[in-house]
Order: C-alpha cells, then structure tokens, then sequence
C-alpha cells in the first residue's frame, strides 16, 4: 500500500521573510495565523511582507530547522478588510508608506483604500502628510507591483522561468506581451540568457512558424554564436548554411537568403577571400582590432649586441647558471623588440629563460608584471620564477560591478585603453590557453612603448574559448619568434619529457614500463581500466608522488561514452568520496553533489564574488570572477540557505546558490581539453577506443605534458600507436594572422577604416 499526503490548506500574512533566494525565488518566511506563527517554505516570486496568501501544501519535518509547511501552490489574495489593508500598506510593501500613513489612508478611504490608490491616486493627497508627489509615488509602486504580478504569471504560461521573468519585464515592461505573442527571438539580442533554444521554445507555445523570417535570422546567429563556442571565430559559408538549415529545418537556400539583410543590419560581417567567410560582427572587429593593437606596440630598439652579451654574461656568473644559445637569443630578442613570443615543449628550459629575461628586465630598471589565462598556471608561474604572478584577468582587475555591461559584452575590466596598466613588460605563460577576446582585453590595456612577452607551448591544443591565437601569431610571420628546441630535463631521466617530445615527431614511444615517471598498463576491458584506476588512485600513487588522491587526475579524451567524464566521475565519486552520514548532500538534474567532492566550473561567469580567507578565518582578499576549467573541493552544502561552498585551488572561496549548481561538475575525471595549462603531481589516461576526431596526436601530447611526476596510461597499446600517428585534429577558423600580415602591410594605412565607418 502507498502512503497517500493529504494537501492541507493555510491562509494569513506574511509576518516577516527569513530568507529569500533572488535567484529562484526560493524562500523562507513567518506567516501569521490570526496571532499564531508558522514557517513556510517554498518558491514565493515578488511576495512581500504584509500581503495575505491562501495556499495548499504539506507539513514536514526539517532535520536542523524543526517543523515547516511545504508550500506546493498559492495565490495572492487582495486583502478583504480595512485591518488588512492597512496592513499590507504599512508593512514596506509600498515604498514611502509606513504603519502611520497606512492607518491615515485607510481612515480616511475606507473599503475604497485600493480604488482610489489605482484609479483616483491624486486623492491621496487629501491624507495628512502625503504631498501631490508623494501620491503619485505611491500610485506607481502599487500599480508596479500589481504589473509585475500579471507579468509572472504571463509568462509562468510559456514555461519562463523566474529569473529569466524578471529580466524580460525589467527590459520590456507592458512591450512584453507584444513582442512574446509576436517575436520572441528579439529576446535574443536584448537579454543576456536568452538563448535562440529559449526563444525557439517560446515561439513554439505561441505558434509561430519554423520558416519566419525573425527565426531564420535568429537561427544563423545562433549557429554562429555555436561555432564561437567551439573555438571558431567565424565559419565558412557553406558550413554556416549546411549548419544552420539542419539546425531549423529548413533549405539552405532560406538561410542564404537572409545573409545579406544580416550584414545590412550589421549583424555579420561577410568577408569574399579565397573562400567566402561570415563573422559575427563583434567577433570580426575584436579580431581587427587585436591585429592592430598587436602592430602598433610591435616596435624595434637600437640596442648594442656587445652590452647586451655583457649584461647576459653577468647575470649567468650571478645566478649559476650557463643559458643555452636558444636561451641567450630570447633574451636578446626582448632587448631589441617590443614583442616577442617564446615557445617550446616540455624540459626545453622556458621556465629559465623566463628568470633570464626577469634578470634581465631588472638591470634595465624596467616595471615587471607577470600572468597566466588560470589561476593554477599563475601559482606554478610564481613559484618557478619567485615573483608574483596572477592570473590575466586580476591583471586586468576583472569589474565586478558594471553589471549591466557585463550582462551585454561578457566581462569588463578596470584596465582598458582609459586606464592602460602601469607598467614596463607583461611576461604572459601559458599563451596557448589564451583565446582572442582576453587578448583583446589585455591589448586595450597597453600602450605603445610597453613590453610583451608571450610564452607557451605551439604544439598543445588551442585555447577553450574561440581563436588560435599563439598559432596565428607566430604564423603571420611579422614578430619575433625564439623557439627552444633543446631537452633539458631528459638529462634527469625524464621518460614523461621524452616520450612527449617523440609524440610530438610521430614517433612511437617507449611502453616498456623500465622508467620511473612514465607506465603503460595493457588492458583491454572497461571493467578492468576502471578497476586499475580506482586502485591507483585509492591505493597506490599517493605514497609514490607524495600526494593526496584529490590531486591526482584522471584525464581521458571524451565527454561520453564507457571511459568518458560523465561516467567516470560517477564511478570515481562511488570508490573515492562515498556515502556517508557525515557529509551533506544535494541531488541535481545532472547527478549528486557531496561534501569532499571534487568540483569543476564549465563556464566563464564573470560576476561571482570570491574570499581568500587565513587560517583564522578573516578575509584577506576578495575580488569577482571563476572562470571555466577552475578545480576545487565542495566543503559545505546547507540546504537551509540552500548554497553550496567551493574552495579552488588558489584558496578563493565561493557560494553558489542551488540554481547556480548547473555551473558545476564533478573532476575527479576531465577531459583533456579541460587540463590546460595546469599540471599535476600524476595523471591516469584510460585510452580504450573511440572517434578518431577525438583521438589524436595533439590530445595525446596534451595530456601526457600535464603529468609532473608521474603519468600512467590505462588501455591498449594499439590505441596509443594509432593516435600518434593522427594528425587530423579538427581544423580551428580564425584569420588573426591573416589580418595582421594585412595591417602590417598597410603600414599606417589602415585596409579597414571603411568597415569602421
């Protein structure tokens, strides 16, 4: 037999609210019940204190908070007594009027109170305090409130979550309901969260046609807005029409169609070359523009060779140290150019060349300032170098504040082209991780004159986010380029560098097991890798490299499928971080999150505030921003406040809400897309089978340059073979080095300035 909950009924004021959660609505309030009091929880959209509420729900029975009544549904009821109203107006509902005036409003209109505030509201200016201004304030705060209510529920009908809600009537207010009924897909242009699918969703509910003009428009930008997602500055044009027409049924002649009021509009911009290419507008201007900005501060100095060798020679005797040729070229490139990039794979001593180059800065009594794209390349950068270093975006001191801009452009920053950093030389590692819209942000930030020096590996996978920046660089031809070609490290017996370096040429490696940081297991069963892994990671590496299992890392090239992220970080959470009574939970449409967890964020967000606390818990620094690809520990979930508290690797803590969980996965597992610019003590590679898009030389390369001391390959040894001898990786769009060698051509005339117009 099944228990069957019997609704109950509840009626009264809201006393007062405990806790509200702005994202979702969720709260916790104390409703009044003719002199007695009772805790109400549920979802209660733009409910203020004094209103008088009939709802159905059960009660139930909270482990820390004792008994409460779960709302399931309920209605604002208009208060039908002069005690009620009075109290509704005197509870701050209506901004400006306060228990005094509320009691002389309601002496004075009676049962009539809520009639002449709507339709007669220049009469409240009859009431004792009350100016003809101050009537007209309070009309408008009632008639808002009665507004946005309407608008909820309006919405609430399109299946228009609460956040979302509020942002569409904020923007549009009564336009709304017309531009809902008539094109929704407007709301993509105007409304940050507002996807085309959102939009698409809503035009479906309303009826309007898959082959409608505003739908096919919306549908290329989104295909575009797609392809920027997958790394794509812009797509080619049978691409974006083959793409686009399959995304909205329909033919790719309806797709050309629109393009060209799409560039009349200055929606896109169409570029006819060796083949025809469509940008979006944005993504094509933030690529001229970085071009441009990367000529500008390109500039050559007259230095003497001679002084330089000198000055390099005093800082080998002070430090130690004999630099290689290679090396002692970097550091005479960035005495005689503004610009330099310096590349090379693991153990080719970049990390030296760097001190060389800092030496070097300071006897020239230069201002150094140095940075990576995350905040665990920025700590590895630090303590190679012995300076400070931080991530690009606290460079840039990411603005936490002008929300409203940063809902429109993504992120804004402090440091731009009005207030350009102060400083001589921005060394910048990791530049492969670096896509074109932080080059673009870090370039506003410089003034001719000022130095740059970007390091990082050519040959790792590009950048997450969209453009092929260190690659388009380097291969425009126009700055000067220093590429360390000598294994240093091998010397210490380093099969991880070695085999790295022999990926790299397409030549097979060495899975003989005789080294001790670089091991092959052949197995040729999911079951046996997964068993293989949980027993290395529970029981075997630590010890050997000194570390906790928390910092050991499963890398594997998929998302889905028997040895993806989504499986394994669920296998991986059973055996490493299980069930316990001491350790809170909380269920999510995607899985389950527990206290000890191992956590990921998957998208930039630009606007949460973080604290770095001490061991007594004060706050020593504080600032905004967690950035895709971020690794840290859940160390509280309350489902009283309902938050969940992360603290990453850098030590910044951070609150998400449970409606912002959807930024967060598990990592106990990540794809090696995802372990960019980080390093760790070791690393498991399961590599079994799967799409050969996927299982490529360049990925393969990628992962085993992650492992510091230890890296452990899981799988078939064929597997291994095919991938290094895959060059196909999948081709990135972008034109930077196109458009540089066309800038750099021009000379101060600029090709451009008719777009710009």
């Amino acid at each position: 037999m099944f228990e069957v909950k019997l609704m109950e009924h509840l009626e009264g004021y809201v006393d007062h609210i405990r806790f509200r959660n702005e994202n979702n609505g969720y709260t916790v309030l104390s409703l009044d019940l003719d002199g007695d009091e009772e805790t109400v929880v549920g979802r209660f959209p733009f409910l203020s204190e004094g209103e008088y509420i009939s709802m159905e729900g059960e009660y139930t029975e909270h482990p820390m908070h004792g008994p409460q009544f779960q709302m399931r549904t309920y209605e604002i009821t208009a208060p039908g007594d002069i005690q009620s109203m009075e109290r509704y107006l005197g509870s701050g509902a209506i901004k400006g009027v306060g228990p005094a005036i509320a009691k002389r409003i309601t002496k004075k209109f009676k049962m009539d109170t809520f009639r002449i505030i709507e339709e007669e509201p220049e009469r409240l200016a009859e009431v004792k305090g009350i100016t003809e201004k101050k009537a007209r304030t309070i009309a408008v705060e009632f008639n808002e409130k009665q507004e946005m209510r309407h608008a909820m529920m309006f919405l609430s009908e399109y299946g228009i979550n609460y956040n979302l809600a509020v942002k569409i009537f904020k923007e549009y207010g009564d336009e709304m309901y017309t531009i809902i009924r008539e094109n929704p897909y407007r709301m993509t242009d105007d409304i940050a969260g507002v996807g085309f699918k959102i939009a698409d969703e809503i035009a479906q509910r309303v009826g309007i046609g898959t082959d409608s003009d505003y739908r096919i428009i919306s549908g290329i930008f989104y295909t575009l807005m797609r392809a920027l997602g997958e790394g794509h500055v812009y797509l080619p044009k049978h691409i974006l029409c083959r793409n686009a027409a399959y995304t909205l049924g329909v033919s790719e002649e309806a797709i050309e169609e629109h393009l060209l009021e799409m560039m009349i509009e200055k929606k896109i911009v169409i570029k006819e070359e060796d083949e025809v290419r469509i940008y979006g507008a944005a993504q094509y201007h933030m690529e001229v523009n970085t071009a441009r900005m990367l000529c500008d501060l390109n500039l050559s100095y007259d230095v003497s060779i001679s002084e330089i060798e000198t000055t390099i020679g005093r800082i080998e005797e002070a430090e130690q140290i004999t630099f290689a040729e290679k090396q002692k070229e970097a550091i005479e490139a960035i005495a005689s150019h503004s610009i330099v990039v310096l590349t090379g794979g693991p153990g080719t001593g970049k990390t030296t060349t760097i001190n060389g180059m800092i030496q070097y800065f300071e006897t020239e009594g230069l201002d150094i300032r140095l940075a990576a794209p995350t905040g665990r390349a920025a700590k590895r950068m630090t303590e190679a170098t012995g300076y400070e270093a931080m991530t690009i975006h606290r460079l840039l001191e990411l603005n936490g504040e002008a929300k409203e801009e940063m809902d429109r452009m993504g992120m804004a920053f402090e440091r731009n082209a009005a207030n350009p950093l102060e400083t001589d030389v921005i060394i910048i590692d990791e530049m492969s991780m670096v896509d074109l819209s932080l080059m673009n942000a870090l370039l506003q930030a410089m003034v001719p004159g000022t130095r740059l020096v970007m390091v990082g590996d050519a040959n790792q996978l590009p950048s997450i986010g969209a453009g092929n920046v260190l690659k388009d660089i380097i291969a425009s031809g126009e700055f000067k380029v220093v590429a360390l070609n000598q294994i240093f490290r091998q010397e210490e017996g380093s099969h991880i560098v070695r085999n790295a370096h022999l990926i790299h040429q397409g030549r097979s490696i060495e899975l003989d097991n005789k080294s001790k940081d670089f091991f092959f297991l052949q197995r040729t069963s999911v079951q046996d890798i997964l068993g293989v892994m949980v027993y290395l990671i529970r029981d075997k590496l630590p010890a050997y490299v000194h570390a906790e299992p928390y910092e050991i890392q499963v890398l594997t090239p998929m998302r889905r499928g028997e040895l993806g992220v989504e499986r394994l970080n669920q296998i991986l959470q059973q055996y490493l971080n299980p069930p316990s009574p001491d350790k809170n939970e909380k269920e999510t449409a995607s899985g389950i999150f527990r206290e000890g967890d191992k956590v990921m964020q998957i998208k930039n967000n630009y606007q949460m505030e973080w604290e770095i606390r001490n061991q007594k818990g004060f706050t020593v620094d504080k600032g905004v921003g967690v950035f895709n690809g971020d690794i840290g520990r859940i160390t509280e979930i309350n489902d009283f406040t309902e938050k969940v508290t992360v603290v990453f690797d850098d030590s910044r803590e951070i609150q998400y809400s449970y409606a912002m969980l959807d930024e967060l996965e598990l990592a106990y597992a990540i794809t090696i897309h995802k372990s960019q610019g980080s390093e760790y003590p070791a690393v498991i590679m399961p590599l079994l089978s799967g799409p050969k898009v996927l299982f490529h030389r360049n990925l393969l390369y990628t992962g085993v340059t992650r492992a510091r001391n230890c890296l452990t390959i899981v799988g078939d040894r064929h597997t291994v073979n095919s991938m290094i001898q895959n060059v196909n990786e999948q081709r990135r769009y972008s034109t930077l080095a196109k458009r540089i060698q066309e800038i750099a051509s021009e000379g101060e005339e600029n090709p451009f300035e008719d777009e710009w117009s």
